[in-house]
């Protein structure tokens, strides 16, 4: 074998460590793949006295500009956030490094730029890592389904949110007790405001857009809705409409094919689709293509192995590029398509109403459904004191209707309090 490919690590936390570790562990079998072997020139940290274990502390620096700078083969970077991981990867490819970053904040806000930079230059830019931890599921996308058109992608990508979920199911416990268990337990930050309020998997949500659609979609084109409102009543509901709740990140083509809508948001699920039964803190992401059918792909997506799995199989790609003299094509938003509001979106819904109980009162509420165009699909009524719950299934309607007919609910006299509101998974068609 000839020179070594170096590798250039910007990041030594939990996912920083765990690839750094496999890198040296399964060096002899990654180089038999590449077809050359491998090298860690450097590894940038925020704090060079910090234990490393087996890594040569040789390798350890807190200058991370100069690392970047240094015409590696191939950056890797597991910093994230924004800045400077920005700053640090468009000087890595400025000197003709091929990148592979999981940082998926900074891909879903500056993507489109950071690919064409790759492009100018003739390098790589790889993101396997970026969603879904350890599942191969983005370049499945990019290539194994490159052939096909994908319809709608609805998937779960946060750990954190679908282990609160299913905590809250088992246990019929409220949102507050359930995410300071997870907290304790480690699967939820001391501040879990991007995980549980959506903004996690809408930065995913836009990168699986981007990729199903072929058009640039920013974070910004995302419609967010957190989990922090679901509470134990909603919980119950589902349950009665044989259902369970997941935070859904969804994108989709609408009606006429020019146009996508890309959502974040609590949904329920009926227990038939196979999303239900994915549990605690995995992942899935269904995914809908007019010839390949249905497909999942289903893991662990979060954690430093699993996810220095992915960044490894990006590595070897990249690698392998860098041995042939060859790059992959990079970027394709070649269809450009117009990005439309979740107004337009079209779901079934779940109302929890609490009303008066008298006669004439679903007749009036059946009619304002009806004057906003909004079908309701079954009822139930359950007799609490001298109210009444209803429980409320819709058939399919936009979301701009729904939000007009709940506006008009909360403004009828009949109608004491809109306990809650919900989206429903239509289930899988046959």
């Amino acid at each position: 074998m000839s020179a070594p490919i170096t590798i250039a690590l910007l990041g030594g936390g939990t996912v920083g460590s765990a690839v750094a570790k496999l890198l040296v562990e399964n060096s002899a079998d990654l180089a038999a793949r590449i077809g050359r072997p491998i090298q860690i020139s450097g590894i940038a940290v925020r704090d060079a006295n910090k234990s490393r274990g087996s890594i040569d502390s040789s390798l350890i620096t807190t200058d991370a500009q100069t690392l970047a700078a240094s015409g590696a083969d191939i950056v890797i970077e597991v910093i994230g956030g924004i800045e400077p991981a920005k700053t640090l990867i468009e000087t890595a490819i400025a000197n003709g490094s091929s990148v592979v970053t999981a940082n998926k904040a900074l891909l879903a806000a500056h993507g489109a730029e950071l690919h064409s930079k790759a492009v100018a230059a003739g390098v790589d830019l790889f993101y396997e890592a970026s969603v879904a931890g350890a599942i191969p599921l983005l370049r499945p996308l990019r290539e194994s389904l490159a052939g096909d058109k994908i319809r709608r992608i609805l998937g779960i990508v946060n750990g954190t949110t679908n282990f609160i979920l299913s905590k809250m199911y088992d246990d019929g416990a409220d949102y507050g007790d359930v995410l300071a268990q997870a907290q304790a337990l480690g699967y939820a930050e001391a501040d879990p405001t991007a995980d549980v309020e959506g903004f996690d998997s809408a930065a995913k949500a836009a990168i699986l857009a981007g990729l199903a659609f072929h058009t640039n979609v920013t974070i910004d084109d995302v419609s967010r809705e957190g989990m922090s409102k679901v509470s134990a009543l909603d919980i119950a509901a589902a349950k009665s409409l044989g259902c369970v709740i997941k935070l859904l990140a969804i994108a989709e083509l609408t009606d006429d094919d020019k146009g996508i809508i890309v959502r974040v948001h609590p949904t329920m699920v009926p227990n038939s689709h196979p999303l239900a039964s994915v549990r605690d803190a995995f992942n899935a992401v269904f995914v809908e293509a007019e010839a390949a059918g249905q497909v999942m792909f289903y893991g662990r997506g979060a954690g430093g192995e699993p996810t220095a799995s992915s960044v490894l199989g990006d590595v070897v790609a990249a690698a392998r590029n860098k041995v042939a003299g060859s790059v992959d094509p990079g970027q394709s938003d070649y269809a450009d398509l117009e990005i439309h509001s979740i107004g337009e979106a079209k779901t079934s819904y779940y109302l929890n109403l609490r009303v008066a109980d008298e006669s004439g009162v679903l007749a009036a509420i059946s009619n304002e459904f009806a004057r906003h165009g909004v079908s309701i699909q079954a009822v139930r009524q359950d007799d609490v004191g001298d109210e009444a719950n209803l429980i409320i299934r819709t058939h399919s309607a936009t979301d701009q209707d729904l939000h007009a007919t709940v506006v008009s609910l909360r403004n009828m006299s009949e109608v004491h309090d809109v306990l809650g509101v919900m989206r429903v998974e239509n289930g899988v068609s046959s």
